[in-house]
């Protein structure tokens, strides 16, 4: 959850960067850092800890400047420490950027500038850009703007960065690459911003552009240009940003429902941030509280949740059955306690819950610690009951989720689950070295293929235009998509008030095949895995039976397009989180048929964000 601020203009750059770094510090808090450029110098100052270290460090050694770039991080690659802090500089200290998200390949880039004599002084994935950018720039790049573009043209992943150089110090060049992190430039009255959130700029401007996936924009004190990567100008929109607050946080856009599905590019970053030693392929989940003793000992997992939470527990259970060779059972914590379940001190009972507050589920977390199983629990709200009674947690690290219909926690807790897998895989040696990689590379990879997910959205907005009318669902899935088809038909039936029923694929034979008819859409995940073929062996019998059938594919599959009546392309992700990339246009389905039928989509009737009561 890295917090970016940038300023040019007449003012000194320090105070305001301090502030706007201020503003967003629960984004996060292991390190902070300023650079300004000042009498032909970059001045840096970072420090390690909240942003009041920072603060005290600059108040006993000042810097000052017209322009100037901030930074304040939960770090990904490189434990919490000085010279992992952002910014980061280049070899000859003439270049200096600022950076959210993951490299995907930066070893292999760091290698590569290594042999080229580059001398790193951090442990970060970060740096490999700055010096990519100086190599580029003593290169023959023609200004600052087009060495930048060189330079995140070699980058894998999802991305947001801001730029400045010695070179060019009447401007900075800010990025955006997917949807890791959003890129605000604040446009004032002969000075301007740039920040990775409006409420870090918003007490000096009120009119904001957002750049959009792979476009790049060169911000001096007077003026802004915006390109794509490739070259081409773009014509920036403004936006006037109210200043209350509610509508502030929206940003630019109509709902926190369609933020927050917006956001989970971001958000799955920073469920990852920290947690994952991407050479050893390794998780790092010291809150669980769990010693490879203990982790051996146990023979089974219990996972306790309500609503979205359980249908995330459902995947989670394919994710450590696989990975750590564990068995899991999945239970609604509204039915857990009724039964006298038989657990004992080798059980660990999982609960999630986004507010750790859920009172059916913390119901269930009583039952198993009175049996002495082992307690975790996955949540959202840092110091809640669910996080305070467990032995051991893990914090989506989602951010705050206004909409009362979960999205983001919802993927987050998956991502945490996958964490937990791979956890428990390594300290259980069921796991080789390469296996571990393997699936610290997979996630590396995630916030790029969830922002390329997010591409989709107008093709879906067109899709529900033609469906908002039906009044019956039907969404099947197979395998690990399965509990996707059931989360996919509760977001319908949440926020559109549609009747609609998820199913396993396999099952509709078994008496929902007689509910279709032409007047029943069938949405089906049909994604390009080991149980393709027998997804279109259930599309083609919904169609036998005159269903409207929409299909959720792979990209390349030019087979499904002769048999479903609409496809939606998702890229090729792997298989085990192949559930978050299916789930994300389903979410957007269901917001844009609500839309269309005018629901409150955030205040969904009869609904609460959290369930307190039995």
């Amino acid at each position: 959850m890295c917090g970016i601020v940038g300023y040019i203009g007449p003012r000194d750059a320090t105070p305001i960067i301090l502030d706007g770094l201020q503003r967003l510090e629960y984004r996060g808090y292991d390190s902070a850092g300023v650079a300004v450029i000042n009498d032909g110098a970059v001045h840096l100052r970072r420090d390690v800890g909240k942003m009041s270290n920072l603060r005290a460090r600059i108040a006993d050694h000042p810097i000052s400047g017209s322009i100037g770039i901030g930074h304040t991080r939960w770090a990904t690659h490189g434990a919490p420490a000085e010279h992992n802090a952002h910014p980061h500089i280049s070899m000859t200290g003439e270049f200096v950027v600022v950076h959210n998200g993951i490299v995907e390949n930066y070893l292999e880039l760091r290698e590569e500038l290594a042999a080229e004599g580059v001398q790193f002084r951090s442990e970060t994935d970060t740096e490999v850009i700055v010096q990519l950018i100086e190599r580029f720039a003593c290169g023959g790049a023609h200004d600052l703007t087009d060495a930048t573009r060189q330079a995140v043209k070699r980058l894998r992943g999802a991305h947001a960065l801001v730029v400045m150089s010695l070179r060019c110090p009447d401007h900075l060049v800010a990025v955006r690459i997917g949807n890791a992190g959003g890129v605000a430039i604040g446009l004032g009255e002969g000075e301007n911003f740039v920040a990775s959130d409006i409420p870090a700029i918003l007490e000096h401007t009120r009119r904001m552009v957002f750049l959009e996936s792979r476009q790049i924009a060169t911000v001096s004190a007077h003026d802004l240009q915006v390109q794509t990567l490739d070259g081409e100008p773009v014509a920036p929109q403004a936006h006037d940003i109210p200043w209350d607050p509610v509508s502030a946080a929206k940003g630019e856009f109509k709902h926190f429902m369609q933020k927050e599905i917006f956001d989970q590019a971001r958000s799955i970053t920073d469920t990852i941030r920290g947690r994952v030693d991407f050479e050893r392929g390794e998780a790092l989940l010291p809150e669980l509280n769990l010693t490879p003793d203990r982790a051996r000992r146990l023979n089974r997992i219990v996972t306790v949740a309500c609503g979205t939470s359980y249908y995330s527990g459902l995947v989670g259970k394919f994710f450590i059955e696989h990975l750590a060779r564990l068995n899991v059972e999945v239970d609604y914590g509204s039915e857990y306690r009724y039964r006298d379940p038989i657990i004992d001190e080798r059980t660990a009972v999982l609960a999630i819950t986004q507010s750790g507050e859920t009172v059916d589920t913390l119901a269930a977390m009583e039952e198993a610690r009175e049996k002495r199983a082992l307690l975790w629990s996955i949540v959202n709200a840092v110091g809640s009951q669910a996080m305070r009674i467990a032995d051991g947690h893990i914090s989506m690290n989602a951010g705050p989720e206004i909409g009362v219909a979960s999205t983001k926690a919802f993927t987050s807790s998956i991502v945490d689950q996958y964490l937990l897998a791979l956890y428990l895989g390594q300290l259980r040696e069921t796991l080789p070295l390469e296996a571990r990689r393997r699936c610290a590379h997979d996630l590396a990879r995630l916030p790029d293929l969830v922002g390329r997910v997010l591409e989709t959205d107008s093709q879906i907005r067109d899709l529900a235009g033609h469906l908002y009318h039906y009044t019956d669902f039907l969404y099947l899935g197979r395998g690990i998509n399965y509990p996707i088809a059931l989360e996919g038909a509760l977001k319908l039936k949440e926020i559109s008030y549609i009747h609609a029923e998820g199913y396993p694929a396999g099952e509709m034979k078994h008496g929902p095949i007689a509910l279709i008819d032409e007047d029943m859409p069938v949405v089906t995940i049909a994604l390009k895995d080991a149980l393709y073929d027998k997804m279109i062996s259930q599309i083609e019998q919904a169609k036998a039976r005159g269903g409207r059938v929409i299909a959720l594919a792979t990209e390349g599959d030019t087979l499904i397009a002769t048999k479903a009546d609409h496809v939606i392309y998702v890229p090729e992700a792997p298989p085990l989180l192949s559930p978050i990339v299916a789930v994300i246009p389903l979410q957007l389905l269901a917001y844009h048929i609500a839309v269309r039928r005018g629901a409150d989509v955030d205040q969904p009737r009869n609904l609460a964000k959290s369930v307190t009561v039995e």
